[in-house]
């Protein structure tokens, strides 16, 4: 009896070992945790693993997701690269306040303006929609509203949300916060019970990507 207990240890032990011997990735499923993008969208630079989070400041979710996904892509490695992309699903309320992330990143000023942005709108109940709103509150942050004006009116922003939209369809995103990785693979997570769980399952498509990139 003894040895028969002794037996079925020895048998889970080496299951167990088994089971975390096997990569994390491995035990992804497609449409729980994942989805192809189809097709694959390209990436700038082939070399690293790109991570794209669409978003935008006026989307609750967004603003609730921002602080842990912004400790997370600090800690990325350093194969991976990571950007934002706002969206406005055309509406031009949340295209305006695209334009706000891309003018305060061209100024050099999202560090002062990003977080504040989500608090403003979500916290403070500010409507952060219109042009003249966003320019007096951007000069409130202490942050040089002509220059900020200059910037948020100019053909590079206008040019740059252009390009966020056109991503934004390519991708073929339906709702934010949402996660692509490499071009390849929309982060689903449909059973996950939080953000953290998001961005476990991120971590484990990245590592399919990774291993995918190898072969």
């Amino acid at each position: 009896m003894q040895k028969r207990n002794f037996l079925s240890t020895l048998i889970g032990i080496a299951a167990a070992l088994l089971i975390s011997a096997t990569p994390a990735y491995a035990q992804l499923a497609v449409g729980r945790d994942y989805v192809p993008i189809n097709p694959p969208q390209p990436t700038e630079n082939a070399a690293k693993i790109e991570i794209i989070e669409f978003f935008s400041y006026g989307c609750p979710h967004c603003s609730d997701f921002h602080p842990l996904i912004s400790k997370w892509a600090a800690k990325l490695p350093a194969d991976v690269t990571f950007k934002r992309v706002p969206v406005s699903f055309g509406r031009s309320q949340w295209a305006n306040i695209g334009k706000l992330y891309y003018a305060a990143e061209a100024i050099g000023e999202l560090g002062r303006l990003d977080s504040a942005a989500f608090h403003a709108i979500h916290q403070k109940n500010i409507k952060l929609y219109d042009d003249a709103t966003i320019i007096e509150w951007v000069g409130q942050q202490g942050v040089d509203s002509k220059k900020f004006s200059e910037a948020y009116n100019s053909f590079g922003v206008q040019s740059k949300m252009k390009r966020a939209e056109q991503l934004a369809q390519g991708y073929k995103v339906q709702g934010v916060p949402a996660i692509a990785v490499d071009g390849r693979y929309m982060v689903v997570g449909k059973e996950v019970k939080g953000y953290e769980e998001l961005l476990t399952i991120a971590d484990q498509v990245i590592g399919k990507v990774r291993s995918e990139k190898k072969k």
